[in-house]
């Protein structure tokens, strides 16, 4: 099993202004697979993804990473592990403008201190359709291009799990369909397990798994 959730809660507030996001989250996501999370806004869709990403810390119960239990990691444990066996695609790229996109694909290796394969880099940047783009910066690519680096970038440190949250949200729908394709060949060509959230049951446009996820409270 690439994740596991077991008996996950996650409550923000306190007392009289207790909301919760997830009760009692039971779930597996299984190697070498790619799950879409489907449900409304505010139905604790990011909120799973974070818990399972290391990204926040469950109230309650537990998530695992493989063999690993997140919920027993200190920050800087879960800091290192995210950056050496998680992948993140976000909405929002989060690129950093200062960088050219070599340097944005790259980045993880190098606040890991790892070295990333110049034959791994170049697979990646020809299977993103990124080449002759690489002195770019973010703010001369285009939504889709910016979204492409992004998936590079996760892909970069060969990642066991990528998680995206609303991967394809700010794109029209043929990227988004693009984008979804290439996820999919992560997932058939490297083995990676794909998680990815989103509350537009139109968008998943390519053969997935998927999990209804009920509004949360």
């Amino acid at each position: 099993m690439a994740v596991a959730l077991r008996n996950v809660h996650k409550t923000y507030g306190r007392n009289g202004t207790l909301v919760h996001a997830l009760r009692g989250a039971d779930i597996d996501f299984r190697a070498g697979t790619f799950t879409a999370v489907m449900g409304p806004s505010g139905s604790g869709k990011s909120t799973l993804l974070q818990c399972a990403a290391g990204l926040d810390r469950p109230t309650e119960g537990a998530v695992w990473l493989g063999g690993t239990d997140l919920t027993g990691l200190s920050e800087t444990e879960l800091t290192r592990l995210r950056r050496t066996r998680i992948g993140f695609v976000f909405q929002a790229f989060n690129l950093v403008s200062a960088l050219t996109v070599r340097e944005n694909i790259r980045l993880p290796s190098r606040l890991a201190h790892t070295r990333l394969d110049r034959r791994w880099l170049a697979e990646l940047v020809t299977r993103m359709g990124l080449d002759g783009r690489l002195r770019h910066r973010p703010a001369q690519l285009s939504g889709g291009e910016q979204q492409r680096v992004a998936i590079a970038r996760a892909l970069s440190v060969r990642p066991e799990v990528i998680f995206c949250d609303e991967p394809t949200g700010a794109l029209d729908t043929r990227t988004a369909a693009q984008v979804l394709t290439l996820l999919r060949q992560a997932v058939d060509q490297d083995g990676r397990t794909v998680v990815m959230v989103t509350h537009d049951p139109s968008r998943p446009r390519t053969p997935i798994g998927s999990c209804s996820w009920p509004t949360a409270g």
